[in-house]
């Protein structure tokens, strides 16, 4: 039997995931990061700009079929509904945590970096400029990335990227001693977040995104699996630097 609590809303919820065994967790977790990456591997030979939010879109089709099959859904791992005033003001200032966090761990990474000879900010990486260098002053453009980072950067990165990872994972590693499960439960899709934008950010993409991922998976589990205070900040984030680009803007 599941355990469950009921949230501000009054909704029953599941506090952990129906019985999985650790190999049959690890399996999933495996699969679906070799299975997206070689996805994305064929598609950047077709669509580069968009293999990205593609891979997302099928990957995320073939884990929700996944969950169904073993009786879980979304809405278990953080996708939940929000019924009640109080769980719905709590969104607000979670949000604004959660892009305090973003912008303050994105700034502090890369000047960390940059002081240790790792990179330098005053070129811009050739990959971002491929990707979106037409962005400037082009409203159609603009509107399709702002779409898109609200879509497949807020939603699917972080059903992908933390509520399935991130469950899969505690599973996994549940025979571990608590704090070092929950510390490989968060490091490693923060590696593979990462990974996911090396390809057109370099090691700079790599490193500054992947501890964005380390600070979003702390804070999935901080606010007990809820996943919408995570989306609204990841998307609010990216709609910024898109306009910033749209706008030419330095900052």
């Amino acid at each position: 039997m599941t355990a469950a609590s009921i949230d501000a809303s009054g909704d029953t919820m599941s506090d952990t995931p129906p019985p999985i065994r650790p190999r049959e967790a690890l399996a999933a977790f495996l699969i679906a990061v070799i299975f997206s990456i070689t996805l994305k591997a064929g598609l950047d030979q077709i669509v580069w700009k968009f293999a990205g939010p593609i891979t997302l879109i099928v990957t995320l089709g073939l884990a929700t079929l996944y969950l169904h099959r073993r009786g879980e859904s979304w809405r278990e791992l953080g996708l939940r509904r929000l019924g009640g005033w109080k769980s719905i003001l709590l969104v607000a200032p979670q949000t604004l945590l959660g892009i305090v966090a973003i912008l303050g761990t994105g700034v502090g990474v890369t000047a960390g970096g940059e002081a240790l000879g790792l990179w330098s900010t005053d070129l811009p990486s050739e990959g971002i400029e491929a990707r979106w260098g037409d962005i400037q002053g082009n409203l159609p453009v603009y509107l399709l990335w702002l779409a898109l980072g609200w879509i497949s950067g807020g939603l699917f990165e972080e059903l992908f990227f933390r509520a399935f990872m991130i469950s899969r994972l505690q599973r996994a590693f549940s025979g571990l001693p608590k704090a070092l499960a929950t510390g490989l439960a968060i490091l490693l899709p923060a590696l593979v977040f990462g990974y996911g934008h090396f390809y057109y950010q370099g090691l700079r993409g790599l490193v500054v995104t992947g501890m964005i991922g380390v600070v979003l998976g702390v804070l999935y589990l901080v606010y007990k699996r809820n996943l919408w205070p995570l989306i609204l900040a990841h998307a609010l984030v990216d709609s910024l630097a898109f306009t910033a680009m749209y706008l030419d803007l330095d900052i």
